[in-house]
């Protein structure tokens, strides 16, 4: 069965380990995931800086062999609904990520709780442009299946 792209945003993200935050930080969020386990679903909540909640279930779909181009589909939901989803075996994972615009280039750093470090840059739909210089990278993680958010919560 061929799967339907018509509601999905297709992500093209490239991943790195950095050393530490840039300079640029202009939001703030605390992420809880919970991947629901035997399938392709993760329920999400973020809490922004000024404490507003979003809640939403998502599922991520491959449109190729390694994690390099998803599509993704999200569903918002209410507080009923997330408590119910909770209840749903899953594997938790935790972060707080640093929304950082810097240069004309707007990238997401995600702060494990062990104090990893995870930068992803979203080329959309654009040739990848170069990785910034001031992005401190100890080694890009696209094609390692253990640096995705679903192999980290494992």
């Amino acid at each position: 069965m061929r799967q339907s792209l018509k509601y999905a945003v297709i992500e093209r993200e490239r991943r790195f380990l950095i050393e530490r935050v840039p300079d640029g930080v202009v939001e703030v969020q605390d992420i809880t995931d919970r991947y629901i386990d035997g399938t392709r679903l993760r329920l999400r909540e973020i809490v922004a800086g000024d404490g507003a909640v979003t809640r939403k279930l998502g599922q991520k779909v491959r449109l190729a062999a390694d994690p390099s181009e998803i599509a993704c589909t999200s569903i918002y939901l209410d507080d009923v609904e997330r408590e119910l989803l909770k209840t749903l075996p899953g594997q938790p994972l935790r972060k707080t990520r640093h929304v950082v615009e810097r240069d004309g280039v707007r990238i997401a750093v995600d702060e494990l709780e062990n104090g990893t470090l995870i930068a992803e840059i979203d080329d959309g739909d654009r040739e990848p442009r170069p990785t910034p210089s001031w992005l401190r990278v100890i080694r890009e993680v696209s094609a390692d299946e253990a640096w995705t958010d679903g192999g980290l919560s494992a």
